[in-house]
Parts: C-alpha cells; sequence; structure tokens
C-alpha cells in the first residue's frame, strides 16, 4: 500500500507477517474496565453534528466482545463521546441497555459515568444545582443496578470559587452513594473546560485536596481513575491512597509500567486505549497474573506507539482513532461517529493508526482492513 505522509509524500507499506493473537480464558491479578465506544447509526438520516442515532446491536455486540476477553465494561464514559455528540438521554438508555445485557452474563461487569452534563451550559449554575444534577444521574444509575463512576463536572469547574467547593459538592453526594463509587479526574489535555480542577492548576495542590476527600470518605471510594498523562504523578498519588481505594490508570501513554507497577505498588486500570487493543491486553494481562511481567512487557510494547498517536494532541480527538479501529476490524460497518467526529483527525493520522495496529498485530483480518483502508484513501484522493 501506499500511505501518506505528513509532508505530502506516498511511502509503500506492506503487512508483517500474522501475530498469534489466541487468548486464554481471563485470570487476571489487576481490575481491567474498558471505556468503551459507541457505534453510530449511519442510516438514521439525522444531522450528524446535532443527533445522538446510535446503532444499538453493533454497540452491545462490541461490548460482549470486551466482556468475552475478560474485561469489564466502563459505560457512558468520554471514550463514548460523553458531551462530545451522546447527551445525557442517550448516555442513560446507553448505560440501561448496558446494565441489562450486563445480567444475563455469567461474570460480566460494568460501572457507569454519571455527571452533569443535562445541564444547559448557556445558563450559570451554581453549586447546589451541580449537586442536584449529580443526584439526577446518580439516581437514574442506580435504578438500573449499574455501579458508579463519579464523572468531573464542567458545571463545577465553572462555579467552584475553590477547594472547598469541590469537598462540600463531592461530600455530599458521597454520604448518599449506595454502593462506593470510582471518582474520575480528567485532566484539560482530555477536556479543557476541567482546567484548575479540584480548586487548583497546580496538580501537587489539586491532588492534596483530592487526597483530603478520599481520606474523608474512603469506605464509599472504590477507586480513583487518574486521565493526567504523568506517570510520575500517578505514583506518587497512588503512594498516599488511603488503605482499600485503588488507583484506576487513565494513562494511554504509560499504561504498561503503571499496571505493571514497582515493589512499593501497582495501578489497575480503566482505559480507553483498551477498547481497540483488547485482545492483545488481555493476552499480556494473563502473562502478568502468572508473575511473568517480562512478557507481559514485550506483548504490550507494540501496543505503546498505537495509544501515543492515537491519543496525541488535541487528545480529545482520540474517539475517532478507537472507532477507525473498530471499522478496520469488523466491529461495525461504517467509518461514522456521533458529531461527525470521524472528521476530526486527518487522513495522514488514521494511516499513521493503520500502520501502527497492522505492525502490532492488532488487525483480526488484515486482508479484510487493507479493503477498507484501500476505499478511505480512495474517497482522500489516493489511488492506489
Amino acid at each position: 500500500m501506499r500511505l501518506p505522509q505528513s509532508d505530502g509524500s506516498l511511502v509503500e507499506f506492506s503487512l508483517p507477517p500474522r501475530k498469534d493473537c489466541s487468548i486464554e480464558p481471563a485470570r487476571w491479578n489487576r481490575v481491567a474496565y474498558a471505556a468503551a465506544h459507541v457505534v453510530a447509526d449511519a442510516r438514521a438520516g439525522v444531522n450528524w453534528f446535532d443527533s445522538g442515532a446510535i446503532d444499538w446491536d453493533a454497540t452491545l455486540a462490541f461490548r460482549r466482545h470486551l466482556w468475552d476477553l475478560g474485561f469489564a465494561v466502563a459505560e457512558a464514559m468520554d471514550t463514548a463521546q460523553r458531551s462530545m455528540g451522546l447527551g445525557w438521554p442517550q448516555a442513560l438508555e446507553l448505560i440501561r441497555r448496558t446494565a441489562a445485557d450486563c445480567r444475563t452474563r455469567k461474570g460480566a461487569a460494568m460501572a457507569a459515568g454519571v455527571g452533569t452534563d443535562h445541564l444547559d451550559p448557556a445558563r450559570a449554575a451554581g453549586l447546589e444545582d451541580v449537586r442536584q444534577a449529580y443526584e439526577t444521574q446518580i439516581e437514574a444509575a442506580e435504578a438500573v443496578g449499574a455501579p458508579i463512576v463519579l464523572l468531573p463536572s464542567r458545571a463545577l469547574a465553572r462555579a467552584a470559587r475553590d477547594e472547598q467547593d469541590y469537598l462540600s459538592v463531592y461530600g455530599r453526594l458521597l454520604e448518599q452513594v449506595r454502593e462506593p463509587v470510582i471518582l474520575h479526574w480528567l485532566g484539560p489535555m482530555f477536556d479543557s473546560a476541567l482546567a484548575g480542577y479540584w480548586g487548583s492548576s497546580d496538580p501537587s495542590r489539586a491532588m492534596d485536596t483530592c487526597l483530603e476527600l478520599l481520606r474523608a470518605h474512603a469506605d464509599r471510594i472504590d477507586g480513583i481513575k487518574l486521565s493526567l498523562l504523568d506517570k510520575d504523578v500517578e505514583i506518587d498519588f497512588r503512594r498516599r491512597l488511603p488503605s482499600g481505594v485503588r488507583m484506576y490508570t487513565g494513562d494511554d501513554f504509560n499504561f504498561a509500567e503503571l499496571i505493571a507497577g514497582d515493589e512499593i505498588g501497582h495501578s489497575d486500570a480503566l482505559l480507553g486505549i483498551f477498547d481497540p487493543i483488547a485482545p492483545l491486553a488481555a493476552q499480556a494481562l494473563n502473562h502478568l497474573a502468572r508473575g511473568n511481567a517480562e512478557e507481559f512487557h514485550r506483548i504490550l510494547r507494540p501496543a505503546i506507539p498505537l495509544s501515543r498517536k492515537i491519543f496525541e494532541n488535541p487528545t480529545r480527538f482520540y474517539k475517532t482513532g478507537v472507532v477507525f479501529l473498530a471499522w478496520l476490524n469488523g466491529h461495525q460497518q461504517h467509518f461514522c461517529m456521533l458529531g461527525g467526529m470521524q472528521s476530526a483527525r486527518s487522513i495522514v493520522h488514521l494511516s499513521d493508526v493503520f500502520r501502527l495496529a497492522a505492525e502490532a498485530g492488532l488487525l483480526r483480518d488484515p486482508e479484510f482492513a487493507v479493503h477498507r483502508m484501500t476505499g478511505l484513501l480512495a474517497v482522500w484522493g489516493i489511488e492506489q
């Protein structure tokens, strides 16, 4: 194939030999959530920039694919284009359907993202509005039996005056939840509206505030998902967590190192990158559980440059690469996304993702993927 480069040139690329992707049943010593994407309904005949039309059959089929590999599903997270095409009504229906499907499958697990995204962004929201919005979504998720991930709130980031406002809102919510929740700290590289979360743009000071909350409500918190893309900050944070509170890495750059851990501890995982690399990650996690960290790293090593490419700046557009690989691997029949997000990355970026996925052995039917990639390149005027 001829693939485009950033300088406008075309280079020849040949598929590498197939790799063995046989996977044993999952017996892991890490908790591993895969944040899953949604499949848009390409036949809905709607304005893609306004609609959240979803292909429910294909969306749920992908969750079964993840469950079959051993992953828990993190539902209605930013990987599912939450607040970037997926609004709260669609998110709630997604949570409801996934929870119902999960209950029918032995050993399957899921958690659902709840936040405040149904608040009107054009209207100023106070702290009480934010708290009530969280409570509305918590009540809805609990009603369908879904464990909760407390998503960060753009409205809270706007309304909070200082650290105490964050502690007040989250503290009152944690006093009400039925079961321990996962907190989610999403950095501004994923969403610029969340800059200064926890009341400070200084990560160290923000961490102190978050730790104060975790220590005060440790019995109501399963763990915290950290998505700051800074492994040193995560390791420092992990070592200061109260007993029984997990660190769920959300670092799609350094996840292998953080999951493997060190002599003091390790991170569990709640990752968007697990969506496209699930077969490879499942294989690696089996080796890690047997104490073979060297094989764990060997298997995941080629997935690291792929992940860094998918999550490169602007990081918030990583969902495009995730859905692109789902399409190449036949998990959906089209490359369309909610909000028209398939157009968020260039053909050069997508070509790099294709090449790196092929080199990592993550194209489950390489000839099929080449057929689809060839068609996409032709749309961009690159004939083979």
